[in-house]
């Protein structure tokens, strides 16, 4: 961190932290909330939801400054003032529970980047490729805060392409709901309601119905292999290679 941002850093310390938050919020829905980009607040838009992520200090520092290589999330170090810089980033993490956020945001140092083999480089890339729109991996999975987690992380990395082509799905199950039927991964079932996934097709939909309306049962027709038909072998081997890198303790 520069010794301007250190300076600044202490400065906001001084102030009012709901003032500071306040000013990141406007900054935020001047840069990030634009509609093609997050949703206001830290909602989901086109791009994916921030609020409530478990995101801790430094990674929103590195991707407020920096980045994410290979999508659309570009670094804001350049572009914002400094005290810009130091208000959005404490808004993010005043958005993932972090307290006291105006001191993180400016005294956190930025980590350094996990250097990747050009392999694993280009599976990043191809991870949440934006020309694929919906048939990418970052639809319905998330990997270093980049994509959706609509799906639980991987137990373990598949070991070959045509292991990962024929990837079992058991938590997903077959709804019957007011007349409908769909491949669904439940998310909660309650006395009051059933929330699940709508997995007909991407982007997967979150719906709820009250119990007495939907009926569950173990299994699908659904499988893992229809959603990545838009990757050839070469390209799923790249993602998994970029998968074990990000994977490794």
């Amino acid at each position: 961190m520069t010794r301007s941002l250190f300076l600044l850093a202490v400065a906001a310390s001084a102030q009012n932290l709901p003032d500071v938050i306040t000013q990141g919020e406007k900054v935020f829905s001047l840069t990030c909330a634009t509609g093609y980009c997050h949703g206001v607040r830290g909602t989901a838009a086109a791009a994916p939801r921030l609020a409530g992520r478990g995101f801790d200090q430094t990674f929103i520092n590195n991707t407020v400054r920096r980045g994410v290589a290979g999508t659309a999330m570009s670094g804001f170090a350049a572009s914002l003032s400094p005290p810009d810089l130091i208000a959005v980033i404490a808004y993010v993490a005043s958005l993932n529970g972090i307290a006291n956020p105006s001191l993180a945001a400016g005294a956190a140092p930025a980590a350094p980047e996990v250097a990747l083999s050009p392999d694993a480089s280009r599976g990043r890339q191809l991870f949440s490729d934006a020309v694929r729109g919906f048939a990418r991996c970052s639809t319905c999975h998330e990997v270093n805060g980049i994509g959706i987690s609509v799906a639980t992380p991987m137990a373990q990395i598949p070991a070959s392409v045509p292991e990962l082509r024929s990837l079992a799905t058991p938590q997903v199950a077959t709804a019957n709901a007011d007349g409908e039927t769909m491949p669904a991964l439940v998310l909660s079932k309650t006395s009051r309601s059933v929330i699940l996934y709508d997995l007909t097709m991407p982007p997967p939909v979150m719906r709820t119905f009250e119990p007495p309306s939907v009926n569950l049962a173990e299994g699908s027709t659904w499988r893992h292999a229809t959603v990545i038909g838009s990757y050839n072998d070469a390209e799923l081997r790249s993602i998994l290679i970029y998968l074990r890198d990000v994977a490794k303790p």
